[in-house]
């Protein structure tokens, strides 16, 4: 009965666990093959593109990149706090001026400060939706560890789910086994005996 119980208990674990992890895991897994070819695709990420031709020492300076990012006019990048990073390509020339929310990219020459390109950048989404960020911080970093810590209760529940049976049916062969060594026991007294107790 015990051991009947156990299964039962690892059985409804396993179940539920995987109910639960399924489409968060649908998710990540999706998320995550986007996120290894959006180099592949200009629809997640958009492409590089290089600026006019000069020698690193005709490079603006990073105050007038910022500048001219702001100028542009996108509402998104209306003041420095509104950038959130700037990747700058030497080899490309150009700068990489991210928002810090909007998810806009804009590439800026470095040697003109020319806007090359607005791009709305997807794979900034796609991440987002993968960490758990895009729904809070918080969700990001307490409840998104309870994925993987979940999967490892779904593979050791599992695991006992398929190793239980077998265990159980050893268990009755050697109990089978040991009354059959032990043979027969005594059966009930004979009616000879009977009469002759009387």
């Amino acid at each position: 009965m015990a051991s009947m119980r156990s299964f039962k208990m690892f059985w409804n674990i396993h179940k539920w666990t995987g109910i639960v992890l399924a489409l968060s895991v649908v998710v990540i897994a999706g998320t995550g093959v986007l996120l290894l070819l959006k180099k592949r695709f200009d629809w997640i990420q958009s492409p590089t593109l290089r600026g006019a031709a000069g020698a690193p020492g005709d490079f603006l300076p990073l105050g007038v990149i910022i500048d001219r990012s702001i100028a542009y006019g996108d509402p998104r990048i209306a003041a420095p706090d509104d950038i959130d990073r700037i990747d700058f390509r030497p080899r490309q020339r150009v700068h990489k001026v991210r928002s810090r929310d909007g998810y806009l990219e804009l590439q800026v020459c470095a040697i003109t400060g020319e806007i090359l390109s607005e791009a709305w950048r997807t794979s900034d989404f796609i991440e987002q939706i993968h960490d758990g960020s895009i729904i809070a911080e918080w969700f990001k970093e307490f409840v998104m560890p309870i994925i993987p810590a979940g999967l490892v209760l779904l593979a050791g529940s599992g695991l006992w789910l398929w190793i239980e049976p077998t265990v159980r049916r050893r268990r009755r062969r050697r109990a089978a086994a040991a009354l059959t060594r032990a043979g027969p026991g005594p059966g009930p007294p004979s009616v000879d005996r009977r009469l002759q107790k009387r």
